[in-house]
């Protein structure tokens, strides 16, 4: 069998992916659309080979419950070793991530994700008027209160050095790919291995490495895009792309070793980011072609060694990554999941002319925003936002080739030329005919450490 290594690249804009890593070799699909706006949605097409809707992943249901097998499920069960990185809190056990997955190791900064810590980031947030005596007063509250002492003080200790001039001394000097780059490293991969990585350094806070960094932001999304951001717009263009250069720089390691174990390589963003573009910042204000289009890239060492750069300018989707997986594996299609193999031609090719039994060409692709959900809007009214349940709708989006069309919270708006003689009406027989899963129950309660990470991302 085929060793499948599956790289996320979190929040990386296809332009900014063009500008930084030419030196990434591969097969190049330029025309590549993701699913939906955000990270758990268009994961779950990745992981299902459907639309987040079908498998009932939503906003404000993002636990991966489904009852269908997932990605690393089907790929276990045919005698895959199975292990994945996430430094994404969306994407951790607490949210049923893991599933399908023997090995599932988390990023620093989430090493203790849903356990009982001691809330630094909130404690450090409340208390920076404060002088050098507040650590004093931190570590009587973790020795007496309720938390785990030794785990909080250890993570303690890691949140204050990275934000020092000995970070680049100590092991976590970023959010994550520093730890993937080692754990790859060290690993005795053998054959039949699957792998998969989630790296959030282009995600904000945009807080790269001290040799890294330019320029000092402080982004709040939402808010910047109901308002307007309270950094200068130039600053947070340059703090994003500082983010992607580091990015680059350690992917390209992390690819170098990668390419000695592994057959097939995909490297892909599940969404893109705004960075101004129709007066939003971040991922979660809507559809967008920012959003919608992503880099994807697949290395397939299996007919010998790769080393240049190829373009494949036909339209495809994150579904079509599931299904190349598979297909890399030996395995058969999910008879439900909308994907095709990208590494055969051929059949590319057919599945684009004849297209499918609910009317879908091959090559068309949905995109959806679930709307926001109460955590977030919660926040937005405690910063004194109101009037937000627009913000609560419903969006859809129809991609093609290089057209894509989708709804606004005040109408439709088209980038490039329409293939179709009425895209409002095309995208709405498209979304009629998906069986959306409605028996889906909202994420149950969150503990305080899993919503000041997810806070941290904007995503509360």
């Amino acid at each position: 069998m085929t060793n499948v290594a599956l790289v996320i690249l979190d929040t990386l804009r296809d332009d900014a992916f063009e500008e930084h890593f030419d030196w990434l070799p591969g097969r190049r699909f330029d025309r590549a659309w993701s699913t939906s706006h955000w990270t758990v949605p268009a994961h779950a097409s990745l992981f299902t080979g459907r639309y987040a809707s079908e498998v009932g992943v939503y906003a404000g249901a993002q636990t991966f419950d489904c009852p269908e097998r997932l990605l690393a499920e089907r790929l276990r069960s045919a005698g895959y070793t199975t292990r994945a990185f996430s430094a994404n809190p969306n994407l951790s056990p607490v949210f049923d991530a893991d599933r399908g997955f023997d090995q599932f190791e988390l990023s620093w900064r989430l090493e203790h994700h849903g356990e009982d810590l001691f809330d630094w980031d909130g404690f450090i947030a409340e208390t920076r008027e404060h002088g050098p005596e507040r650590y004093a007063i931190a570590l009587k509250e973790v020795l007496l209160g309720d938390s785990r002492t030794l785990p909080s003080l250890k993570h303690g200790a890691k949140l204050k050095l990275r934000d020092t001039p000995l970070a680049r001394h100590v092991e976590h000097v970023d959010d994550g790919a520093s730890t993937a780059l080692e754990l790859v490293r060290d690993a005795a991969f053998g054959d039949d291995e699957f792998l998969f990585l989630n790296l959030m350094e282009a995600h904000s806070p945009y807080d790269p490495p001290p040799e890294w960094k330019t320029v000092d932001v402080d982004v709040d999304g939402l808010a910047a895009s109901l308002g307007e951001p309270t950094d200068d717009p130039a600053d947070l263009e340059r703090a994003y792309d500082d983010c992607v250069r580091y990015l680059s720089h350690v992917y390209e390691r992390i690819f170098a070793s990668l390419r000695e174990s592994f057959d097939v390589i995909v490297t892909v963003s599940d969404h893109g980011e705004l960075l101004g573009e129709h007066g939003g910042w971040e991922h979660l204000s809507g559809i967008y072609p920012e959003l919608a289009r992503v880099p994807l890239s697949i290395y397939d060492a299996r007919d010998g060694a790769v080393e240049d750069v190829t373009h494949d300018d036909r339209s495809v989707s994150l579904m079509d990554v599931h299904e190349t997986v598979l297909a890399a594996a030996d395995l058969e299609s999910d008879p439900d999941a909308r994907g095709r193999d990208l590494t055969d031609p051929d059949r590319l090719e057919s599945a684009d002319r004849n297209g499918s039994d609910d009317g879908f060409r091959g090559c068309e692709v949905l995109v959806e925003y679930h709307g926001l959900p109460e955590r977030h809007l919660d926040a937005l009214r405690r910063n004194g936002f109101e009037d937000l349940e627009y913000r609560t709708r419903w969006l859809d989006g129809i991609a093609l080739g290089d057209y894509f069309g989708y709804e606004t919270f005040d109408g439709f708006e088209e980038w490039g030329e329409p293939p179709y003689e009425d895209p409002r009406a095309r995208l709405r027989d498209l979304v009629d005919a998906l069986d959306r899963r409605t028996d889906v129950e909202e994420d149950r309660e969150l503990d305080e450490s899993v919503m000041r990470q997810l806070e941290d991302l904007g995503y509360a």
